[in-house]
């Protein structure tokens, strides 16, 4: 009887083997359907900040393309001024404007990156 106590002992360590042989040989091919997902969505975010930050950059030289624009404006308008208190207003206003257009300008960029943040994370999230 003792012999048959060890047989059954024996077979269920054979089973208990097998079962954690079978989860060790599963643990691999887990670790690499992990690997390649976390690969993919490296990808996706590489994409995705290659798109923002040309989206930015194209976004910055229209906005520099408008300031060179309207500081040119202001200074043939100065050029064209009959005397230094129509210079000083053309001046003035310049400045005011372009105050204005670079807090806008600022904000616009602002709102792109925060996007580009968002946009970089998000295939993480998932």
């Amino acid at each position: 009887m003792a012999r048959s106590i060890g047989k059954d002992h024996d077979c269920g360590e054979n089973v208990a083997d097998s079962s954690t042989t079978s989860r060790r040989a599963q643990m691999p091919t887990d670790f690499q359907d992990q690997a390649k997902a976390g690969a993919e969505k490296m990808n996706e975010a590489g994409q995705k900040i290659a798109e923002q930050g040309s989206t930015i950059g194209a976004k910055i030289i229209d906005q520099v393309e408008t300031n060179t624009r309207e500081a040119f404006a202001a200074m043939r308008a100065a050029t064209q001024a009959k005397d230094i208190t129509e210079v000083m207003r053309i001046q003035s206003d310049y400045m005011r404007d372009q105050g204005n257009r670079a807090m806008t300008q600022a904000r616009e960029v602002g709102e792109l990156i925060m996007q580009f943040g968002k946009d970089a994370v998000t295939p993480f999230k998932q």
